[in-house]
This record gives structure tokens, C-alpha cells and sequence, in this order.
């Protein structure tokens, strides 16, 4: 037994790197796809100290907007700004009928609003697009579906050009979102609410259009997700499970670390896959990717509370 645990798995990654190579690559899609749902989250807590349990179900809303548009007749890169529009008018709603009156309600009140908001789209997506799974349109948004084949170690390693795509198109973002936060006005007033949220509002930052803001690309990254996660499994009200992923990510990085949040994700894409095939599935009949990333996280929570990137916070009474 203590072979097949601490033997076996280590032999069949030297025996086989290129299948090794294609299991790691196969985590590194799915754990920058992860990351790019916790950046949602971490942004939304940073600017407002709400924890958005809308996060989930915006990937799909955002996804099934894009391919109901589509379904209309509206041409594909169309449908996309258009879908953009929608993630905006969803940030003001959100933000003058749920957030602007529940302001200096505790923290519990606005957690529970964002369930509500959840639970409005749930609703309001199946009475416009029903609730049957949908193809992305993944070819009409010129997002190649061949594979690129390569040799490593006399072996087999394929990479499917839309994971690619994905993985380009998700760190340009992230580097597209960094560079907003550390060189823009706005940007920096994000950060300077996450940093000290009074000292931030005394000198005259505006919170209602912050949160429209980050709401807003909470939206935009939703989209995106929406985009990469339905090429690969389609669009349907079961990608908010997916989505749940990022709250593991979110433990393991913190909650209010950006960084925490990418290498975070990653991590847990690729361990998670790396323990599937070499443990899970020899050991315990396979599935485990569905509670690894909670079983890593509570681990790593029990010795550093705040996460691996997240600051330790000391209150003197």
C-alpha cells in the first residue's frame, strides 16, 4: 500500500513524461481558468468587503447571453459587445437597487444580497434562455477547435488550440487587469479601497462608482470564463458548479491577494489533475478532482489562516 502511494505514482511519471506533460498542461488550463473566477471574487472583496456568491452564476449568465444573442441572428462579434453591455447594465442595477441602500449594513446582510442576486439570475436565465444545455459558439468567434500535436521524449503530447487560445486570451487579461490597477487613476483608487477602505473614502473617492466599476469587470472576466469553459463543455447552469471552484483558490491564495489568487488557481489545476490520475483513480476509483481542492485548501488554512498570500491581520483589544 505504502508502495502505491509513494512509489508507484513517481515511477509512472518517469516512465511516461510526455504523459506527465499532457496531464500538467491539462491542469494548467483548468487552474487559469479557476484563477480568473477568484480574480472576480478578489476584486469585488478588495473595493466593498463583499463576498460575492453571485460570481458563479455571472460566468454563466454572461455565456448564455452571448450564445442566446447569437441564436437571434446577431452576428458573433457583436453579440460579444453586446453581451458587454449587459455585464454593465447588470453593474449599475446591482449596484443602485441591492448595494447603495444596504451601504453600512453588516457584512452578513450583503453576502445574503448577493445570494439573492444569484438566485434572481438563476431565474431570470431560465425564463429568457431555458434551461437546456447550448453550444458555444466557438467557431463564429474565430476560436480555432484543431489540436497541435508535438513529440516529447519519442512520446504524445496534444494540445487543443482553443485551450490555448484560452490560456493566451486569460493572461493577457490578468496583465491587462494588473496594468489597470498600478497605473490608472481608477486602478489605484481600487487598490487604495482595499487598502484602508475609510482613509480611501475621506479623501473623496467615489464608492458607488467603484463598485459599478469592479462589478463591471467582475462582468467582463465572468465573460471570458463563460467563453473558454462552455468551448470545452458547453453552456449550461452547470457551470456555476465550476465556478465554486474558485473558493478553494480563494482559502489556498486569500482572499484579498490578486497574486494569491493566480498562483492559487494554477495550483490547484495542476495538483489537482496530477492526483487524479497518479492517486485518485488507482487508489480511490477516480473523482477526486471534485473535494481535492477543498481537502488542500483546509490543510493549508490550519497553518496559515489567512491563506498563502494573504496578510496576517493582528487586532490589539
Amino acid at each position: 500500500m505504502l508502495k502505491d502511494i509513494f512509489v508507484t505514482p513517481f515511477v509512472d511519471m518517469a516512465t511516461a513524461p510526455d504523459f506527465l506533460m499532457q496531464v500538467l498542461w491539462e491542469g494548467l488550463v483548468s487552474g487559469i481558468l479557476y484563477a480568473l473566477i477568484a480574480l472576480g471574487f478578489v476584486l469585488i472583496f478588495r473595493s466593498s468587503r463583499i463576498f460575492n456568491f453571485a460570481q458563479g452564476i455571472m460566468v454563466v449568465f454572461a455565456a448564455l447571453t452571448l450564445v442566446g444573442l447569437h441564436a437571434m441572428g446577431v452576428p458573433a462579434w457583436i453579440c460579444v459587445i453586446l453581451t458587454l453591455g449587459v455585464m454593465f447594465v447588470l453593474a449599475v442595477t446591482v449596484e443602485r437597487v441591492v448595494l447603495r441602500p444596504l451601504v453600512g449594513q453588516p457584512d452578513i446582510i450583503l453576502f445574503m444580497a448577493t445570494i439573492g442576486i444569484t438566485l434572481f439570475l438563476i431565474g431570470f436565465g431560465e425564463i429568457i434562455f431555458g434551461g437546456e444545455n447550448k453550444v458555444m459558439i466557438t467557431e463564429e468567434l474565430g476560436i480555432p477547435t484543431d489540436s497541435v500535436v508535438f513529440e516529447p521524449f519519442g512520446g504524445l503530447l496534444i494540445l487543443e488550440q482553443k485551450d490555448i487560445t484560452a490560456v493566451v486570451v486569460a493572461a493577457l487579461l490578468v496583465v491587462a487587469l494588473l496594468a489597470f490597477l498600478n497605473k490608472t487613476r481608477m486602478g489605484r483608487a481600487i487598490r487604495a479601497l482595499g487598502d484602508d477602505h475609510q482613509a480611501a473614502l475621506s479623501v473623496g473617492i467615489s464608492l458607488q462608482q467603484i463598485w459599478v466599476l469592479v462589478w463591471f469587470i467582475a462582468g467582463i472576466i465572468a465573460l471570458v470564463t463563460g467563453i473558454a469553459w462552455g468551448a470545452r463543455a458547453g453552456v449550461s447552469f452547470a457551470l456555476e458548479v465550476i465556478a465554486y471552484k474558485a473558493l478553494p483558490v480563494l482559502m489556498l491564495g486569500g482572499l484579498e491577494s490578486i497574486t494569491g489568487a493566480i498562483i492559487g488557481g494554477l495550483l490547484i489545476g495542476m495538483l489537482e489533475k496530477l492526483f487524479e490520475i497518479y492517486w485518485g483513480q488507482p487508489l480511490l476509483g477516480g473523482n477526486t478532482e471534485t473535494w481535492f481542492a477543498f481537502v488542500l485548501a483546509l490543510i493549508v488554512l490550519l497553518f496559515r489562516p489567512q491563506g498563502l498570500f494573504g496578510e496576517r491581520i493582528i487586532e490589539r483589544v
